[in-house]
């Protein structure tokens, strides 16, 4: 299994044995159910999809519903398809309960790891938050209103207009993100939790992929 699909519990920080205090970020990693099996010879490929949370069943379709049953499993909130060729789809089955306990030998202390989330949405920004601009000019020197002002955009009179892909004010976050070669620090597998270095995408309880 190249990954488990978690949920983002919140930012703590621990102590290393060396006593240094490190910041880091608590993902609750499974249980998930195995909701679908697909091989080279039906599909073209290895893969598993997952399954992680519940959903409530008035919320689900009747096309999902078939789904899950064929897993015999309740609605799952998230779905995610885990790709990989190297996979022995032999060893596992539909319904099949995959935890962090299962990961043992594959995740371990020290171990580097991918997340992927969905960043904040902060709406409507302009260029000094979405792409850190410093402003126009300074404090001083009759700038008046345009300190936090983009500046110039384009040419004079060739080719008078912006070009494509021209940083400006817009829509920002609410995208998808991934953080690589986070170091796990601690494998609680009994309680599913994983404690990785420094901060993921997302808000507090968002839908999160571990890969390793």
């Amino acid at each position: 299994m190249p990954g488990i699909i978690g949920k983002k519990i919140g930012m703590t920080s621990v102590f290393t044995p060396e006593g240094k205090n490190v910041p880091c970020t608590v993902i609750e990693a499974g249980p998930c159910v195995v909701t679908q099996i697909k091989t080279v010879e039906k599909d073209g490929y290895n893969a598993l999809q997952l399954g992680f949370g519940e959903k409530k069943e008035k919320n689900t379709s009747k096309a999902e519903r078939k789904h899950f049953e064929k897993a015999n499993t309740p609605p799952k909130r998230w779905l995610v398809e885990f790709r990989n060729n190297a996979i022995n789809v032999d060893d596992y089955r539909l319904g099949q309960i995959i935890t962090l306990a299962d990961m043992e030998g594959k995740i371990t202390v020290n171990d580097f790891v991918d997340v992927v989330g969905t960043s904040k949405g902060k709406g409507f920004q302009g260029v000094m938050k979405r792409h850190n601009f410093s402003g126009v000019g300074g404090a001083t020197h009759g700038q008046h209103n345009r300190l936090r002002a983009p500046g110039s955009m384009g040419a004079s009179s060739f080719p008078s207009r912006v070009f494509p892909g021209q940083r400006m004010a817009g829509r920002t976050g609410g995208e998808r993100v991934k953080m690589q070669n986070l170091v796990v620090l601690q494998v609680l597998a009994d309680k599913n939790l994983l404690l990785v270095k420094g901060s993921v995408p997302g808000a507090i309880g968002s839908f999160l992929i571990v890969e390793y």
